[in-house]
């Protein structure tokens, strides 16, 4: 889970903006992006740097591991490497979300899962139309052109290089960049959710 960046663009953190859980619960929506994650794995690791330990904090679903980005200002790419090279020789892939699209739709990211441990060694992501993104899976084979990326440089590039499966999954372009798309994407988990109690930002 990507979750070091500052979240200049969007004035504020965005890992805490506050969401309703389950029976009305005050959750932030890096509680939600956990939860998604853990959908696809088990063990569930949060690159983080620019908020933490605030948002480790603040957070009521603890992953499985924290991972400091010590160079998170020089873009997604260190959050990236950091979080490959926390992992062990065991792990055949990992697969990367970002904390700001919790409309993902949870029955297409099981799916996502589903097919990437059937086909282990095959690149996975989200179909974005003209390219793959988040939700996105790398086998190990891509790690090493993936250690080489720099700036604000995700996979993306890799993924159509290495021709990978894409997947439909509702939800990847409803991320959160600017008050008014939060204003929107609120509004809809609020509908979907219709007796949970809203918790004011």
């Amino acid at each position: 889970m990507l979750a070091a960046g500052a979240s200049s663009r969007f004035g504020r953190p965005k890992a805490l903006l506050k969401v309703s859980g389950e029976q009305g619960r005050g959750h932030i929506l890096l509680d939600n992006a956990i939860g998604q994650a853990r959908l696809l794995s088990r063990d569930v690791r949060v690159a983080c740097g620019a908020w933490y330990p605030l948002i480790r904090f603040r957070c009521s679903q603890q992953p499985s591991s924290w991972v400091p980005v010590p160079d998170w200002h020089e873009g997604m790419a260190a959050s990236l490497v950091a979080g490959i090279r926390s992992l062990g020789p065991r792990a055949r892939g990992v697969f990367v979300l970002v904390v700001d699209q919790p409309l993902l739709d949870r029955g297409a990211l099981q799916a996502f899962g589903e097919a990437v441990r059937c086909f282990p060694k095959t690149p996975a992501a989200a179909d974005y139309g003209r390219r793959p993104g988040v939700p996105a899976y790398l086998p190990r084979w891509l790690w090493p052109d993936v250690l080489t990326l720099e700036g604000d440089r995700g996979a993306g590039s890799l993924l159509a290089e290495a021709n990978a499966t894409r997947m439909d999954i509702p939800g990847v372009h409803d991320d959160i960049d600017t008050p008014e798309d939060w204003a929107r994407i609120r509004e809809v988990l609020s509908r979907r959710a219709p007796q949970a109690r809203q918790y004011p930002d």
